[in-house]
């Protein structure tokens, strides 16, 4: 109840001294605003920039290892690429051979793409991503399919001609018409479409997306094409398990095995490379930490000017009113009151301006950026107050200091 008193008292004091000089109160309180300001908006941006980059590359999977002939880790300097291109790509042979022996592995796959021409009657799309895959690719990568089905077992054993397309292909092929069950025409083989997936909407890159996705047999992709080192190199994906972290035990054991399959010597070099999807988003991540760091320091500099304001307005405050403080001692007001009263209004000042800050932020996120979604997240609106009261109090911690120490004599005396 004490505490209640206390805190309604300090509020009213903190009130009045808005009102008393509401000009100054509003440019001191200007810096915390915009540094607040620019600090959130900062974050918001990074944040909701590094989602879409990350959604763009989810058609990668997510805790999935990837065998290929080029490491993701190398940077640009002294890259032995002509290496990397002499080593033999991922085999068939070598996919079921990891499937049988893997024993820290959810699933593994084999894929193959290419981008080619889809044709249904007299209408046509340019730049479809054909994918030829096994039935455990479901397993591997994310797919989510609006109508009709995936491919049976029997149906990839048989390499039946039948096609998973995405909706912008769907639409193009058969505008406003049912398409389960329709004719598509792909290098002049005809399949049959049995699923759609999921609209994902325009990405902010040029990534690949399941809208101009097909998704057919492995067995009729090589009907078409030639796979190989001297075609079009398929994908060998392995799904990891949930505990293991890193997939420290997953690329291990495949070491071994890939290692053992294709019969090199203990002493020999590895001629493939096992490539984590997490290094995109981990090396994604490293880009924005950097990025949020610049925006501590361009919003630290306006906190640094609206904590200087508070404390002037703290200070002028304490001026002001010290034979009220000389009074309340006076009455029996203990020296923590003092010092409460005037901590709570220095943090309530500084918190009015942090969450002005936010409100702009947040009118911020109604602004369309081409295709870049701007959310403000309550961890950044979290952020944001408890940046603001510790601006507050550090702003008024002296001044309250100050107001408590005084003697009620010279207080009451002091003009």
């Amino acid at each position: 109840m004490l505490f209640l008193k206390l805190s309604w008292e300090s509020f009213r004091f903190a009130i009045s001294a808005l009102k008393t000089s509401l000009t100054r109160t509003i440019l001191s309180l200007l810096g915390v605003t915009v540094g607040i300001f620019a600090i959130i908006a900062v974050f918001t941006l990074v944040d909701s920039l590094e989602a879409n980059i990350k959604s763009s590359f989810s058609f990668l999977g997510t805790n999935v290892m990837r065998v290929d002939r080029f490491p993701y880790a190398n940077g640009p300097q002294d890259y032995p690429w002509w290496k990397y291109f002499r080593r033999p790509p991922g085999t068939v042979a070598e996919y079921e051979f990891l499937e049988q022996n893997l024993t820290s592995a959810k699933a593994v796959t084999i894929s193959a793409s290419s981008s080619t021409t889809v044709k249904a009657g007299s209408n046509a799309y340019q730049g479809m991503q054909l994918t030829g895959a096994v039935y455990s690719y479901q397993d591997v990568y994310e797919l989510t399919i609006e109508e009709g089905r995936f491919f049976t077992q029997s149906e990839i054993n048989a390499s039946r001609n039948m096609a998973i397309i995405g909706r912008e292909i769907a639409n193009t092929l058969y505008p406003q018409q049912e398409v389960i069950g329709k004719s598509i025409k792909i290098k002049g083989m005809k399949f049959t479409v049995i699923g759609v997936f999921e609209e994902e909407g325009e990405g902010l890159f040029d990534a690949p997306s399941k809208d101009q996705a097909c998704l057919i047999p492995y067995g009729a992709f090589n009907k078409m094409y030639y796979t190989g080192r001297n075609g079009m190199e398929p994908t060998i994906a392995v799904q990891g398990m949930e505990e293991d972290i890193g997939l420290v035990a997953l690329e291990n054991e495949m070491t071994g095995l890939l290692r053992a399959k294709r019969g090199l010597k203990p002493r020999d070099e590895d001629n493939f490379a096992l490539n984590k999807t997490e290094f995109i988003q981990n090396a994604i991540g490293s880009i924005f930490d950097v990025i949020s760091v610049a925006g501590w320091v361009i919003g630290g500099f306006s906190i640094l000017v609206g904590g200087f304001g508070i404390a002037n307005i703290m200070f002028v405050s304490v001026r002001e009113r010290t034979n009220i403080i000389g009074i309340q001692k006076s009455l029996g007001a203990k020296n923590y009151f003092i010092l409460f009263q005037f901590l709570f209004e220095s943090v309530l000042l500084s918190l009015i301006g942090g969450i002005t800050g936010i409100i702009i932020v947040y009118f911020m996120t109604f602004i369309q950026l081409g295709t870049l979604e701007i959310t403000l997240s309550l961890s950044n609106v979290i952020l944001g107050l408890g940046v603001s009261t510790i601006i507050g109090v550090v702003s008024g911690i002296v001044p309250a200091t100050l107001a408590a120490r005084m003697d009620p004599v010279e207080a009451i005396r002091t003009n």
